[in-house]
């Protein structure tokens, strides 16, 4: 049984339907992100605790797995869902900023995974999911940084799929092909059944493959609104 879970880069939307979901089924959930504060109302309806954390930084993933092993242990599910984004063409874009965003989106996920697996195997079982998107599998134009930290999400995944299934850790990367509703994102068509990701029923399809037996484990599913194009 699935005791707890650790979501990553925390947020409105997808992260906090996923820390409801989980909070009703019973499971402790560790929330982490650069500003705590904005998680103060999901913590409170979902019981979760809190914990500072930039996730591009080792010291801080550090010491955020090392907080979890003294007030949660080893979490069952971890969560990766952080990404920095930085639109421009080519010669113009901010090498700095660049390295900021690349940091955020796939080596924070090398930390988290690395810390996560360390634990997991000692325990010898466990999930490790990463958030990507439609930008993981096809580069667009002007948004070449966000399709390297995709990009290299993805490759993370798939290569930590190979190396540790065999050694019952799950691996999971979910390519999310449209646009995610909010409160601040309202569907564009102006309809609740239009262009636009639930995040409710995405966090439904985080769990379903969390629950996967594994004689038949997946390591990736893409989600797209019935009406977004390949």
């Amino acid at each position: 049984m699935t005791r707890s879970v650790l979501i990553v880069g925390a947020g409105a939307g997808l992260s906090a339907s996923l820390a409801l979901q989980c909070a009703n089924l019973g499971m402790d959930v560790a929330l982490a992100a650069r500003n705590i504060e904005k998680l103060e109302d999901i913590s409170i309806k979902t019981r979760a605790s809190l914990h500072k954390c930039d996730a591009s930084k080792i010291g801080d993933v550090k010491r955020l797995f090392e907080d979890l092993d003294t007030k949660l242990g080893t979490p069952d599910l971890v969560v990766y869902n952080p990404s920095g984004r930085l639109r421009g063409a080519i010669e113009t874009l901010d090498p700095e900023k660049t390295k900021e965003a690349l940091d955020v989106t796939c080596f924070g996920a090398f930390l988290v995974a690395q810390q996560a697996a360390k634990r997991m195997l000692k325990k010898g079982s466990g999930s490790i999911f990463f958030t990507g998107a439609s930008a993981g599998v096809k580069g667009f134009a002007n948004s070449s940084v966000f399709a390297i930290g995709k990009f290299g999400l993805r490759g993370l995944a798939q290569a930590l799929a190979r190396e540790l299934h065999p050694k019952n850790i799950h691996i999971g990367h979910f390519v999310i092909d449209g646009g995610i509703r909010s409160t601040t994102r309202s569907d564009r068509k102006g309809n609740e059944d239009s262009d636009m990701l639930d995040p409710d029923e995405i966090a439904k399809t985080y769990l379903q493959f969390h629950d996967q037996h594994r004689s038949a484990w997946a390591w990736e599913v893409e989600l797209r609104p019935w009406v977004e194009t390949f």
